[in-house]
């Protein structure tokens, strides 16, 4: 079985993917009279038809090692997740090989970091790793399959960074 070590999530490491979605640095913007720091335009929302979607997902938490089987995509729309706790979670992603997921990557959040996946990128599921999983996620509502699923001929397992 591979073991893929999860690393911690940044920028420049996640790019090819999508972007990371953080109130990190100095913001873009000082609005409501100095009060607010604005990180403006961070994602970039893309959606082939349809419109641009708010839902809330509350998913179980799941633990290090982790035994991932199956990644998706989402070929009509990008899709993020922003947390609605300060929790970290797992992301999994992983290069697109003619049509199937190339070698899986593993990223752990830091608190208050959020991801965007580009439309078409593979990807694990939701994988919070405490309670309660409750994320807002922004996507492609409308007609049309945006939803395809590739389950590995052999699962690997995710570790943390230290390999444990």
């Amino acid at each position: 079985m591979k073991v893929i070590p999860a690393v911690p999530l940044t920028a420049g490491a996640f790019a090819p993917f999508g972007e990371v979605l953080e109130a990190a640095g100095t913001p873009d913007l000082l609005i409501n009279q100095g009060k607010c720091a604005r990180y403006h335009d961070r994602a970039n929302l893309h959606f082939s038809d349809g419109r641009a979607g708010l839902s809330l997902f509350k998913a179980a938490p799941r633990s290090l090692p982790y035994r991932l089987e199956m990644l998706e995509r989402h070929p009509l729309g990008s899709q993020a997740f922003l947390p609605m706790t300060e929790h970290p979670f797992l992301v999994i992603v992983a290069p697109d090989r003619g049509g199937c997921p190339g070698t899986p990557r593993a990223f752990l959040t830091a608190p208050c970091q959020g991801v965007n996946f580009a439309h078409g990128t593979w990807h694990g599921v939701l994988t919070p790793l405490h309670a309660p999983g409750l994320f807002a996620v922004v996507d492609r509502i409308g007609e049309g399959n945006n939803l395809e699923e590739h389950f590995l001929p052999e699962p690997a397992t995710i570790t943390h960074p230290s390999g444990d």
